[in-house]
């Protein structure tokens, strides 16, 4: 009888195990916090190697040539959109000059962009 349970415990144990290995890991917070900073500082490099800064200025906030677009940008699919086929004085980023995974990554970085202050609490701006 105590083989028969020693048995069906080691039973038990590998099945469970097993089962753990079947299933993909869960990503903790930590994990896709680190991932998702590795983007934008990939993003951040693009951005000024491929002179986004030139119109946008450096954290996207918007200048006298281009609009704002960080933080908080449009959806993807429209950004992506947009970049490749835009209106206006803004020239197109085709797949050669620009791919979809560094696209994206450019993406990260706008959105890791950090709110402006509000305007009152700026001396100078406030009401």
């Amino acid at each position: 009888m105590r083989t028969a349970v020693i048995a069906l415990t080691l039973l038990a144990r590998v099945a469970a195990h097993a089962q753990q290995a079947t299933q993909p890991p869960r990503p903790n917070a930590e994990a896709a916090g680190i991932e998702a900073a590795r983007h934008a500082d990939a993003g951040a490099a693009l951005y000024k190697k491929k002179g986004c800064y030139e119109c946008h200025v450096n954290d996207a906030q918007g200048g006298p040539q281009g609009p704002r677009i960080g933080p908080n940008p449009i959806p993807l699919p429209r950004f992506t959109t947009y970049i490749r086929n835009p209106t206006g004085d803004m020239p197109p980023f085709t797949t050669k000059v620009l791919s979809n995974e560094e696209l994206a990554d450019i993406y990260a970085f706008l959105q890791a962009r950090p709110q402006p202050k509000p305007v009152s609490s700026i001396p100078l701006l406030a009401p």
